[in-house]
């Protein structure tokens, strides 16, 4: 037997923080009386608006239009998640010598912490919903191009 010292433990105070992330998002996309009379459609860029928030943690609604997308970027320090509510989206993950591409479809999940560059877009025929969760930093979006030989570039 060995002994785990008291400040390794992770005291339930906050429970909600411990919540998983998709947890969160799931939740928000069940919830859709929450945020129904929130949710707009914008023809010029992707609609999003703060649903839910503190200190440790923030939800947002987001609609995307066919062919409207999120540029290539990273959310800096921040962690999380996001999870289609309705419609498809795709999400583009790049790293160095590395470029996946992610069909989502209602009801999937991705998750993404410190650093995870990506691009996110409606590629389908019809109107798109997603609920995103962000932690330790909330929304902060850093712009990134990408370098066919190098990968994510920061612009």
């Amino acid at each position: 037997m060995f002994a785990v010292p008291d400040n390794t433990v992770v005291i339930a105070e906050n429970r909600a923080a411990l919540r998983h992330p998709v947890r969160v998002a799931l939740e928000y996309a069940a919830a859709r009386d929450r945020w129904r009379h929130l949710l707009r459609y914008d023809p010029d860029h992707r609609f999003s608006t703060k649903i839910a928030g503190d200190a440790a943690e923030e939800v947002w609604l987001m609609g995307w239009l066919p062919g409207q997308q999120a540029d290539l970027h990273d959310h800096a320090q921040s962690s999380g998640a996001f999870t289609i509510v309705s419609g498809r989206l795709a999400e583009t993950v790049a790293r160095p010598g590395l470029t996946e591409l992610h069909a989502l479809n209602a009801g999937q999940s991705r998750v993404f912490g410190p650093g995870y560059v990506h691009q996110v877009r409606n590629d389908g025929p019809d109107p798109a919903i997603s609920i995103h969760v962000y932690r330790a930093g909330g929304r902060a979006m850093r712009p990134y191009h990408l370098d066919p030989v190098s990968g994510p570039v920061r612009d």
